[in-house]
């Protein structure tokens, strides 16, 4: 069984180390006590850039496994678990 966001892996992968440069710049700008609002500034970019993420993984896997698994008579199981994780990413 293959992850549903095979297709998709690439694109995440240049996100997440985009994601990964943003939070060493906003360590630097800490080192270098940079004035606080700009650093809020760029902390709510990353926080947008890793919403970003959640919501491609969110749409992959419903689109993939939470769809394979209504066409197997899995879908309650399926929903409920989607159910769950989108409570737990939109805390």
């Amino acid at each position: 069984m293959s992850a549903s966001y095979a297709q998709d892996k690439q694109d995440l992968m240049r996100r997440l180390r985009r994601i990964e440069g943003q939070i060493r710049g906003v360590q630097r700008m800490i080192e270098e006590d940079r004035y606080c609002v700009d650093i809020l500034i760029q902390l709510a970019a990353v926080r947008a850039a890793i919403d970003k993420v959640g919501l491609a993984l969110i749409e992959d896997h419903t689109r993939g496994c939470v769809r394979d698994a209504v066409i197997n008579n899995r879908g309650d199981e399926a929903i409920d678990e989607l159910m769950d994780v989108l409570a737990q990413f939109l805390k």
